[in-house]
């Protein structure tokens, strides 16, 4: 088992406490001990939902669709929650400093630091939004469970496939996933105080502004009230 390369003089590395030292470095091992190119294969497929490329498409349309609808600030939390989210993690990779469990092997063809796992935010992110931006569209409780079984489906495959292909520990899986979940959490919040700014803006400038009365029209009631009436009803001149 072989480790990344220590950082330069001038990055500071964290030292994280791992309770499941013991259980990372057996799965790890076992799955490393088990594969086969055919399986790296299946693998390598279930890790796809969760890649740059494949993310990078998906995000294209969902762009392109809220541009087009002007839903400004569904596009605003989509580019902030799950391209943000990633260059985050990437931070924290930077940061925390973990090795991968494998770097060198005949299936292994990954770089840079483990924790947390890149493909299993990227899929927490992205499956999670678009969860959230079509739950008020789903108005059956049926279809709602299939989404959401399907969203974790996706991000538990990719995870899985992560791990058994020696790229990531189960930690650095199991770290994705709440990251994740807590990003998209925080980017909910910001979307809600977004909206309700961007419905008062609306409804300042639909109602319209007080227009002046005539002066003919404004001094009628001044006049009248000025010009008693005698008892058959006549005004005295």
């Amino acid at each position: 088992m072989t480790h990344a390369p220590s950082l330069p003089q001038t990055c500071v590395a964290i030292a994280v406490p791992n309770p499941l030292l013991g259980p990372d470095n057996q799965i790890a091992t076992w799955f490393h001990a088990h594969l086969s190119s055919s399986l790296v294969h299946l693998l390598r497929l279930f890790s796809e939902p969760g890649s740059a490329e494949w993310i990078a498409i998906v995000l294209l349309f969902a762009v392109l669709f809220f541009a087009w609808k002007r839903a400004w600030p569904s596009l605003v939390t989509l580019i902030i929650a799950v391209p943000g989210g990633m260059l985050l993690n990437e931070l924290v990779k930077i940061v925390v400093h973990r090795g991968r469990p494998f770097v060198e092997g005949s299936f292994v063809d990954w770089s840079g630091y483990s924790f947390a796992s890149g493909h299993t935010i990227g899929a927490t992110l992205l499956y999670g939004q678009l969860l959230l931006f079509l739950w008020p569209v789903m108005k059956s409780r049926h279809w709602q469970k299939l989404a959401v079984g399907f969203a974790a489906m996706l991000v538990l495959l990719v995870g899985f496939s992560r791990i058994a292909l020696g790229a990531h520990y189960l930690t650095d899986v199991l770290a994705a996933i709440v990251f994740g979940l807590l990003w998209l959490l925080l980017c909910g919040i910001g979307e809600k105080s977004l909206r309700r700014g961007t419905l008062a803006q609306r409804e300042q400038a639909i109602v319209p502004a007080p227009t002046a009365l005539p002066a003919e029209v404004a001094l009628m009631p001044v006049m009248a009230e000025s010009q008693p009436i005698s008892d058959n009803g006549a005004a005295l001149g």
